[in-house]
């Protein structure tokens, strides 16, 4: 499927954002192949027998956006970096719910980009998930590019348009965040496998 005029999705984000809900449903088309290219990266990153599959998270990830509503999106470049949250939440909440059901389950997260300097490769779900909270808590911006870049695969030039700020602004900020979150995660992982639970 070619790539979507420009014009066309442009036009389309503004009807969502103006309350156009049937507008999402024919961008989804337009992007599809962005979403399920997002959607493969997510899911080559949880363990191997993990029994969601691409095309069932982007329906998921869908789903959501039909819910939550309209979402101020400025272009195409937004809208796939709001997939891109909207497809970690579904994978989170997965791994919640798997767990609940099956105590202890295995909720890994494979880190194969350089996000993470731990020494394991395999991270849990959950703790990630809990280190990124509370980076948005602490430094907005550099939880914000820790999405864009790590989960909705954007190049540090692009992450630097969609946020108005300089390339060199990302690259301090996406060093800073992923130092953070390594040492985050070893405490959270550490903590797991010490039975304290939730950090």
């Amino acid at each position: 499927m070619p790539d979507a005029p420009f014009q066309d999705v442009h036009e389309l984000l503004a009807k969502w954002n103006a309350g156009d809900e049937k507008a999402l449903e024919a961008l989804l088309p337009l992007v599809y192949n962005e979403l399920h290219t997002l959607a493969h990266h997510h899911l080559r990153r949880e363990r191997p027998d993990h029994t969601l599959q691409t095309t069932a998270l982007i329906n998921e990830a869908y789903l959501r956006l039909v819910e939550q509503g309209p979402f101020q999106t400025q272009n195409r470049a937004h809208f796939v970096a709001l997939a891109a949250t909207v497809m970690r939440q579904v994978l989170v909440d997965y791994a919640r719910r798997r767990r609940a059901d099956k105590r202890g389950a295995d909720c890994t997260i494979r880190l194969e980009d350089d996000i993470a300097a731990a020494q394991s490769e395999d991270v849990d779900v959950l703790v990630l998930d809990n280190a990124l909270s509370q980076l948005a808590e602490r430094d907005p911006q550099q939880s914000r590019i820790v999405e864009l870049r790590f989960f909705a695969g954007l190049t540090i030039e692009e992450t630097a348009a969609l946020l108005g700020v300089s390339s060199a602004t990302v690259k301090r900020d996406w060093s800073m965040a992923k130092a953070w979150l390594s040492r985050q995660i070893k405490r959270g992982e550490s903590g797991n496998q010490a039975g304290l639970g939730k950090n």
